[in-house]
């Protein structure tokens, strides 16, 4: 059956397994040398994310935000935890990306050295302590409001997209930054101004209540897309429309394998340039 596959569709996978001692070897350093120094330790990976969301649950409490029906506080700082989770996410490896290959300049100047495989690692470890926080969530939630919905059971399902999706931007950023570090500075620019199109401290159906222009053009922010469907799934209990699941499936599988053959195409150049 995978011999029917095209290979431009399952090289990243295949790449990736034959370099998966590499990959878990670095993202266990990463991982570990992160808090290294401090007294608590990787115990910050789970106080952050908690002082984050206690920090929200209280402010709210007591400037009493405008509710929707039936929504409590703790509703309204879970959204938007669960939004800054994603969107946070997001922004780390944006940020990051441009400078993985200068970062490891050392490795990647040896010709044996699979530099593709710093984007596994780097979104990896991302990914890993946004997992943290959202097991920050689940406890929390489960203290305030006695449970969860089960469609929660369903996130997989959606942080897979996402995560080759991340991948394939990470891919690209990584390329042009070693071209250039202009791109680091483009993206300290813009991921600010993408926080306030991102639907973290909204929905984007109360935008579509005062403009549904404004929330069209919102959903090309996909992101956005991922974030409005967490919250269905982990907060709601709602499921996502199948078809805009299939359509940002769709993308992100698209980004994936076009940030991979960018990467690719100018490896062999990117050596010579950092």
């Amino acid at each position: 059956m995978l011999a029917s596959i095209p290979a431009v569709y399952i090289a990243p996978f295949d790449r990736a397994w034959r370099n998966r001692e590499l990959i878990r070897a670095v993202v266990r350093r990463e991982l570990i040398s992160r808090f290294s120094g401090s007294a608590l330790g990787p115990l910050w990976a789970v106080l952050a994310p908690l002082f984050m969301l206690l920090t929200y649950t209280a402010l709210f409490s007591i400037t009493v935000p405008q509710l929707s029906a039936g929504q409590t506080v703790t509703d309204y700082a879970s959204s938007i935890f669960i939004g800054l989770i994603v969107f946070n996410l997001f922004s780390e490896l944006a940020y990051r990306a441009p400078m993985l290959l200068h970062e490891h300049v050392n490795f990647v100047k040896k010709s044996i050295f699979p530099s593709e495989t710093i984007a596994w690692t780097a979104t990896i470890r991302a990914f890993t302590y946004a997992g943290v926080a959202f097991a920050v969530y689940i406890v929390f939630r489960l203290l305030t409001a006695g449970s969860i919905p089960l469609t929660i059971a369903l996130t997989p399902f959606l942080i897979a997209p996402f995560f080759l999706f991340m991948l394939g931007v990470v891919w690209f950023l990584m390329a042009l930054g070693a071209f250039t570090r202009d791109v680091a500075h483009i993206m300290a620019s813009i991921v600010p101004m993408l926080m306030f199109a991102t639907p973290i401290f909204y929905r984007i159906d109360q935008i579509g209540e005062i403009s549904r222009s404004a929330a069209v053009w919102l959903r090309f922010n996909i992101v956005g897309d991922y974030i409005e469907m967490l919250r269905d799934l982990a907060l709601n209990g709602n499921m996502p429309n199948i078809l805009a699941y299939l359509g940002i499936v769709a993308v992100s599988y698209a980004v994936f394998i076009g940030g991979y053959q960018f990467f690719m195409r100018y490896k062999s150049v990117i050596v010579d340039v950092i």
